[in-house]
């Protein structure tokens, strides 16, 4: 039998709790998963803002054993998922428990995928590659942009080869978001500008993506409204709660979007950028996105003028290259508004880093699912239109 509704499509996400004092829930789950000792995975900005301590407490106060891990970079290292790997299994644990912003959260999945399946995180790059279930994953975001805390992505950097890889799996969703507004309060403006962007990039990327669908479209198309209408206010103002809520919740809302209609060349290229010379993340999408919108756009031109009427235009009356510009010119506002203003060249990258770079862009799995099909020859003009 046919019929003309929409392909079949998976979704997949953890338990959710979200809202203020979600993340005082981290004992009860650890202890619902059985908990013999807990890893405590977090990183020295987080250790430093109080958040690791609370959650140290917590655990403490509900006499969950448990150990903390904080050796953990801004770009989450292959040998920094090994010790943490090594500590897991020597202290006997049986649950990780992660407190920060995606690089925590993403070393403490290379932490669970090598301590159930063994060999070295390099040996897990690309889609489906895990074999064996990881432990029981608890994981409370102190970012608003990431969406570590919700997808079926870990991203690890190989220092030695300068690259960021990627690990695409159901085998690395959480089991438990604890999603907590008030740990985003101690994140300063710049870091909330780039998560914020980061966000909106996860939303605009998985509502044009070959792999959307009824369930990621929704989720992308409300993660844009709310993050469109709140986020300068956000940087504006960092110590509004309400405000800080309504842009987590839109980061939660991209994240379950791009973690099942995946992403596109934004973040393959990003993924390469912050590889190459350990940028942050959020910022490299931003220095990408409105090069890459120019170069998709013909090929996702109804799901563009969407993604602009959401991002507030009025495009009735105009034409389709007069919606492109309109739209390209709204993401440049947008970032302006927020303070990232920065390009490629202002960032460390010469004319010369581009082959390289491409190279890498187009072997990412987000390329797969780009709205059009790229070449390297395409990957590299567009980082020279970013330059």
């Amino acid at each position: 039998m046919s019929h003309d509704i929409s392909n079949l499509r998976k979704f997949v996400s953890p338990e959710i709790i979200f809202g203020v004092g979600a993340r005082k829930s981290a004992a009860n789950y650890a202890k619902t998963f059985g908990a013999r000792k807990v890893l405590l995975v977090s990183d020295p900005g987080v250790a430093e803002a109080g958040w690791l301590q609370d959650i140290s407490d917590l655990l403490t106060e509900e006499e969950v054993d448990h150990v903390c891990f904080t050796d953990v970079s801004p770009n989450p290292r292959a040998e920094e998922v090994m010790k943490g790997a090594q500590i897991y299994q020597e202290q006997d644990c049986n649950v990780i428990v992660a407190v920060g912003g995606g690089s925590p959260m993403d070393c403490a999945k290379g932490i669970g995928i090598v301590s159930a399946n063994g060999r070295h995180i390099l040996d897990y790059e690309g889609i489906d590659t895990i074999s064996l279930p990881i432990p029981p994953l608890v994981f409370i975001p102190t970012t608003a942009g990431t969406s570590a805390d919700v997808s079926q992505f870990a991203i690890i950097s190989d220092p030695v080869e300068r690259v960021k890889f990627s690990i695409v799996s159901k085998a690395v969703v959480p089991d438990v978001a604890l999603i907590d507004p008030e740990t985003t309060l101690t994140m300063d403006p710049f870091l909330s500008a780039c998560t914020g962007i980061d966000a909106m990039v996860h939303a605009i990327e998985a509502f044009v993506s070959t792999g959307a669908g009824p369930l990621t479209d929704m989720n992308a198309l409300d993660a844009m409204r709310l993050i469109n209408e709140n986020i300068v206010d956000l940087v504006n103002d960092p110590t509004d709660i309400q405000i800080r809520e309504q842009v987590m919740l839109g980061s939660m809302k991209a994240g379950l979007a791009f973690s099942n209609a995946i992403l596109g060349a934004v973040h393959a290229m990003s993924h390469s950028l912050g590889g190459y010379l350990d940028l942050p993340h959020g910022l490299c999408n931003a220095m990408l996105l409105e090069h890459v919108i120019d170069f998709n756009y013909r090929e996702a031109e109804d799901r563009f003028k969407v993604v602009a009427q959401t991002l507030g235009l009025d495009t009735r009356g105009l034409t389709t290259p007069e919606i492109r510009k309109a739209l390209m010119h709204r993401v440049i506002t947008l970032k302006q508004e927020v303070g990232l203003t920065q390009k490629l060249a202002e960032s460390g990258v010469s004319i010369s880093d581009i082959p390289v770079l491409s190279d890498h862009a187009i072997l990412d799995p987000c390329i797969l699912t780009n709205p059009r099909k790229s070449n390297k020859r395409d990957v590299e003009a567009v980082y020279e239109e970013a330059l």
